[in-house]
């Protein structure tokens, strides 16, 4: 099945300050690929993967669980250890949730998480009932480009399959007990407007994680798809701080990156 345009993943080589971001449910790198595009021009190795069942029909998600999912920016991460000294791990809605759960489970291997509206619970009223529900309806409307800024789009799917909504759902309570786990540096950066992933699950998050290098962002003019939104620009700058921060070599990547940059504008 052929990729919808611009969802295709996106990874560059650079330094040795590695970064995994994760896009959300439904979604596409399309919807993070600013932000990681912004990364690897600092200088930053960057890998931004394609989930299974994403970025091409709904009908592909449908057979699809969230260990697929997890287990797709597993490898990557995995991939980036291998050849950085530190990997910080990013992501969007769903993406944060993975995010963490990579914290959770790899400990001292990831240096710092930062997340935008990271999702930790299924709200919509009929989600109890999606282990019954799903064998008689098999979509619902789509959650896609929930963004405040006129002529922003975000790519990704129109329905939601209920067999993979069922297996998300599983995967929040999953990551939910994991959460005292993450004891990495973390930045939360949230929208307090939000009509896919409300606030309270950012709340809930730095309620439950053990780290004790904690910052929030809010995203003020923003909706769910921040990353594509007004703010935009704030979120990438306070990633790159947060990460050069915690990995000083980052930031003499982000330094030759720059001078680079100039020399190749003034040529």
């Amino acid at each position: 099945m052929p990729l919808l345009p611009g969802t295709e993943p996106f990874r560059r080589d650079g330094g040795e300050v590695g970064v995994l971001v994760c896009h959300g449910f439904t979604g596409s790198p399309q919807s993070v690929r600013p932000w990681a595009e912004f990364l690897a021009d600092q200088g930053l190795t960057v890998s931004l993967p394609l989930l299974p069942g994403h970025g091409t029909r709904w009908q592909d998600l449908q057979i699809t669980t969230w260990q697929d999912w997890y287990a797709e920016v597993d490898r990557e991460l995995r991939a980036l250890t291998e050849r950085c000294s530190a990997v910080f791990v990013c992501g969007l809605s769903m993406g944060g949730a993975l995010a963490l759960r990579l914290a959770a489970k790899h400990g001292d291997a990831i240096s710092g998480v930062a997340v935008v509206n990271p999702a930790n619970k299924v709200h919509d009223a009929a989600g109890p009932l999606l282990p019954v529900l799903r064998h008689l309806v098999r979509t619902t409307k789509g959650i896609a480009s929930d963004i405040a800024k006129p002529g922003a789009e975000e790519v990704g799917y129109d329905r939601v399959p209920l067999h993979a909504a069922h297996s998300l759902r599983r995967f929040f309570r999953q990551v939910d007990s994991e959460l005292p786990r993450v004891t990495q540096p973390l930045l939360v950066m949230n929208s307090p407007q939000d009509h896919v992933v409300p606030p309270v699950d950012s709340e809930r998050i730095l309620s439950r994680v053990s780290s004790t290098d904690v910052r929030q962002t809010l995203l003020e003019r923003s909706y769910h798809v921040a990353t594509l939104d007004h703010d935009a620009e704030q979120i990438f700058e306070d990633t790159l701080a947060f990460i050069t921060r915690l990995a000083p070599q980052a930031a003499d990547a982000a330094g030759t990156a720059r001078e680079g940059a100039a020399d190749r504008g003034g040529a």
